[in-house]
């Protein structure tokens, strides 16, 4: 796979998604795929966490299932991670085409490497996002913002 050739979209939001906002945050981030594909995007990268990165790695391996030509990557903060026993986390990881893991173990800036990883890799980035005035996913926001990516906001 010609990495090169491929137009990246990668995703960034909150892991505690309230349960009353999970199917709307799971219809939005489908529309935001569906017009990152529509747009030529191909290769998607998630950070592998709970809440927003899954439903997000959770759209692409639906659509990957139904034939689409699509490439997922997991962006993983440190190793241990990839022990997870949550099933969705795991059946994910398998249709990956490339796992990337920012620390060996885990360390206080682990998560701040891996987003900046998926931020230099992707030209798009679809943000979940609830106005917290603080935190990794407004710093990852902001970054992207500054780094001139093209941000998609879905506000819960």
């Amino acid at each position: 796979m010609n990495k090169k050739s491929n137009k990246i979209c990668c995703v960034t939001g909150h892991r505690n998604i309230p349960n009353v906002k999970c199917s709307y945050v799971a219809e939005q981030l489908a529309k935001e795929i569906e017009s990152a594909i529509a747009g030529g995007f191909n290769y998607f990268i998630s950070g592998f966490a709970d809440g927003t990165d899954l439903i997000f790695a959770k759209e692409i391996v639906n659509r990957i299932r139904n034939g689409q030509e699509l490439f997922l990557e997991a962006a993983i903060p440190y190793a241990g991670r990839l022990d997870s026993k949550d099933p969705v986390f795991q059946d994910c990881l398998t249709y990956c085409s490339q796992i990337h893991i920012a620390s060996q173990k885990y360390e206080k800036n682990c998560f701040l490497d891996r987003n900046m990883y998926m931020l230099q890799k992707s030209q798009r980035v679809i943000a979940v996002y609830d106005g917290r005035k603080r935190g990794g996913t407004l710093y990852t926001i902001n970054r992207a913002h500054s780094l001139d990516r093209d941000v998609r906001m879905i506000r819960i």
